[in-house]
């Protein structure tokens, strides 16, 4: 039963920090579309810090790696953030462009952005599909397998408050 009592703790625990982060990743893009975050580098790497800290006390709760093959999972998550927050901020350029012209948003410039997002979602698949391949070679598949499932889950997480909290291009008309 101590066991049983013990992971459930685990589990709720990891459960409240997934529910924190899921909070604050929300809070960021709802000031965001409210035109709260304009897109000032500092304000925006200051936001990503602060996520990414609640981030990666998440992913530290959720996949376990011991010895050497935890200091190469970490080096690799550390240089995977690095690449995903420049992902991010283009990400954020674009949701300012498209937040900046959706009243008057021509055919051609709604064909940019989308062309562009779908850039960004291939580059993002590229990125993880890459890093989960590293971890595996270095920490194995089962973190490896982690990783990838943890990442996929915020990436969706953000998209989808993304569009939640967006005017749909035509809505206004």
């Amino acid at each position: 039963h101590i066991t049983a009592l013990k992971r459930g703790f685990n589990f709720n625990a990891k459960h409240m920090s997934m529910k924190k982060l899921v909070l604050s990743i929300s809070i960021f893009l709802i000031a965001f579309q409210m035109g709260q975050a304009q897109s000032n580098a500092e304000e925006i790497d200051f936001l990503q810090s602060i996520i990414g800290g609640e981030k990666k006390a998440v992913v530290a709760d959720f996949i376990q790696v011991e010895g050497a093959s935890k200091d190469a999972f970490w080096g690799l998550y550390d240089a995977y953030e690095v690449e995903r927050k420049a992902l991010g901020k283009t990400r954020i350029g674009l949701l300012e462009k498209y937040a900046n012209d959706f009243e008057g948003i021509s055919d051609a410039e709604t064909d940019n952005i989308v062309m562009e997002g779908q850039k960004l979602n291939k580059s993002y698949e590229k990125l993880i599909n890459s890093y989960y391949k590293k971890i595996k070679k270095a920490s194995g598949s089962k973190a490896a397998a982690q990783f990838y499932h943890l990442e996929n889950y915020f990436h969706s997480l953000t998209r989808t408050t993304i569009l939640e909290n967006i005017t749909v291009i035509g809505e206004l008309d």
